[in-house]
């Protein structure tokens, strides 16, 4: 990470926060090219997601990008049936939470798991995809799902 790069300081932060920049933007260029990407201090090593740009571990804000493997094993889940608006069309959906492989937590969607084949100690991918295709004026958007190996 370059030492010019500015990040958000606490004094920036209030009731709304309208920070024009974020130290942790380049999470979302690596969705786009499809990749996961946690921090990796500069000072300890610690590996975390979702990415950070301070250490939980030695309170370093020094970090570097890499990517991971988005493996991990589930902790937890749960099925929604009445969805929250904006995700109706969508329900009913199961998220699940996955210890990492290479450390830190990722939340998400589970897909093409049956829900009945889904049980916490089962083993994980993270997969990349586009939520919705490039539209005229409008970005792409890119999320990360679960899936089995």
């Amino acid at each position: 990470m370059a030492d010019e790069e500015q990040g958000v300081t606490f004094s920036q932060f209030g009731v709304v926060n309208f920070s024009p920049f974020t130290k942790v933007g380049a999470f979302a260029e690596g969705l786009a090219e499809g990749r996961i990407m946690a921090t990796k201090c500069s000072g300890c090593g610690h590996i975390e997601f979702p990415p950070r740009a301070d250490c939980p571990g030695c309170g370093g804000t020094g970090f570097e990008w890499v990517d991971i493997s988005g493996k991990g094993t589930l902790v937890t889940y749960t099925t929604i049936h009445a969805a929250p608006t904006g995700f109706g069309d969508r329900s009913p959906y199961t998220i699940g939470v996955i210890d990492l492989e290479e450390g830190g937590r990722l939340l998400s969607w589970v897909q093409e798991v049956e829900e009945e084949d889904i049980e916490v100690g089962m083993e994980l991918q993270a997969h990349v995809e586009e939520l919705e295709p490039e539209a005229e004026g409008k970005p792409e958007r890119y999320i990360y799902v679960l899936r089995k190996p």
